[in-house]
């Protein structure tokens, strides 16, 4: 398990943190399928996860460009997700798109 790599700038970050609800069917799958569906966003980067034990979610996804996150937030499967996420899956959530324009990282031999 490694994080992302740290990516020439400028490039966008859209950071999604969650609290769930315990009603959690069909999040696993939906969830997967997000996942598959972003990798075919020309200008995706990546994607990091992160939960705590306490039940907080962070996900931040990775897009070279606005273009990119902007069709990735306009794509009909995720619109859909999201519907059903706040109807179901999240007792709150909030999202923050940046813009990077600082980034490196370390890795140890």
């Amino acid at each position: 398990m490694a994080p992302v790599e740290a990516f020439e700038p400028p490039y966008y970050v859209a950071v999604f943190t969650t609290v769930r609800t315990q009603e959690q069917d069909g999040y696993r799958e939906t969830n997967a399928r997000m996942e598959d569906l972003v990798k075919d966003i020309p200008g995706y980067l990546g994607i990091d996860h992160a939960q705590t034990p306490g039940g907080l979610g962070i996900t931040v996804g990775y897009f070279r460009d606005a273009d990119a996150l902007t069709q990735w937030r306009s794509n009909e499967e995720h619109r859909a997700a999201q519907q059903r996420g706040r109807a179901e899956w999240y007792q709150s959530y909030t999202l923050h798109v940046a813009k990077v324009e600082r980034s490196h990282g370390f890795t140890r031999a």
